[in-house]
Formats: C-alpha cells, sequence, structure tokens
C-alpha cells in the first residue's frame, strides 16, 4: 500500500514544504475569513501536496469537454506513477518563494500563481506524453494555454527547480530542455533546441 493511503501516515512529520503549506494555509484562513473555503478546499482538506495539487489542476483545467473528476484522475495516477513529479512541485515552490519577489508563503503559488499551476500540468502532459497518451496530453497543453497564456509542448523537457514569473507569452516547444533551478520572466520563447540551465533566465537567451 502506497504511504499516503496508509491512515497511520502522517506527511507532516517527513515533509517540510507540505507542513509549511498547511501551516501558512492555516493562518490565512483565521486572518481573512472570506478565503477560508477557498484554503480548505485548495488546501486543508488533503493529506499530501500531490492530493492538493490534484484537486487543483482539475478545477481549473475541467472544461465541458472534460470534467474535474477525470482530470483528477489522471493527476492521481501521474503522481502515483512518477514520485519525483511530487518532488519537483516541491522544488518549484521553493523556487518560487526564494527568487519571486512576490512570493512571501509557500502557499502563495499553489493557490494563486498560474505559472506554478502551469508547470504543475505540463509535468502531468509530460508523463502522458512519455505514456504514449499524447491526444490528453495535447488537452492538458491547450487548456493550459488558454487559461494561464504558458504554451509548454508536453514533449519538452524540464528540470526542477523552475520559477515562472509573470507566466504570461511564455512558449518551450518540444526540443527545448529547461535544466534545474532555471528563472523564466515572460514574454520568453525557448521553442527549439534551447538549453537553459541552472540560474539563467530570458535574459541569457
Amino acid at each position: 500500500m502506497p504511504a499516503d493511503l496508509n491512515p497511520r501516515y502522517d506527511d507532516r512529520r517527513v515533509d517540510p514544504v507540505w507542513t509549511t503549506i498547511r501551516t501558512e494555509a492555516e493562518q490565512m484562513a483565521a486572518d481573512e475569513p472570506l478565503v477560508a473555503s477557498m484554503v480548505h478546499a485548495v488546501v486543508l482538506n488533503h493529506r499530501s501536496l500531490e492530493d492538493a495539487l490534484s484537486y487543483r489542476l482539475a478545477e481549473k483545467l475541467a472544461s465541458s469537454e472534460m470534467p474535474a473528476l477525470l482530470v483528477r484522475e489522471l493527476c492521481d495516477q501521474a503522481f502515483a506513477d512518477r514520485p519525483e513529479i511530487g518532488i519537483a512541485a516541491r522544488a518549484d515552490i521553493m523556487a518560487t518563494r526564494d527568487r519571486d519577489p512576490f512570493c512571501h508563503r509557500m502557499v502563495e503559488p499553489l493557490i494563486y500563481f498560474k505559472g506554478f499551476l502551469g508547470i504543475q500540468a505540463y509535468r502531468v502532459s509530460h508523463w502522458l506524453w512519455n505514456s504514449g497518451r499524447k491526444d490528453l496530453a495535447m488537452f492538458i497543453q491547450m487548456r493550459v494555454s488558454e487559461l494561464f497564456a504558458i504554451d509548454i509542448n508536453p514533449g519538452a523537457r524540464i528540470g526542477r527547480g523552475l520559477m515562472i514569473d509573470h507566466a504570461h507569452a511564455i512558449v518551450i516547444g518540444e526540443t527545448a530542455v529547461v535544466g534545474d533551478d532555471v528563472s523564466l520572466l515572460h514574454g520568453v520563447t525557448p521553442v527549439s533546441y534551447t538549453h537553459l540551465r541552472a540560474h539563467e533566465t530570458e535574459a541569457d537567451l
């Protein structure tokens, strides 16, 4: 049985990123009652970051043609099959907290930041693409482009610790390779055989 399905398992003992997110979310709900319902739905009702991400992505990416329940099942499958997706999401949260001056809490990317949500959706679409489910991967790419103004080809290779600031008019093509610990601002297009390495931004292209 996976650890996160074991009722004796408590993520708070072993996952400092998720522990911090939950603590910040509890404070948000206490400080501003009008967002408490949203905070509970997105964060506090879930046992792990993966569960919270599945819910958040499903609610954002769902459409009349693809209900949230089906999108969430896809996300859950991706996180279960590739635990490194969850690890990368934690690195992306830490990178955003460290490098985005507008981000003051780890909970903020999960709730508010379309750049963070777009890259997590890409990670699910990349898993689908590599699993041969290319139509579903393209559906997620389409929805991310429509909702977040980010166009990331599911075949692109992207490392962990990515911070996308503003997340407007970013295009990452199929043959692009984005390494670990990279920051992207806006209007950047690494479309073909482009390699971005640690600490580079679009100014380095």
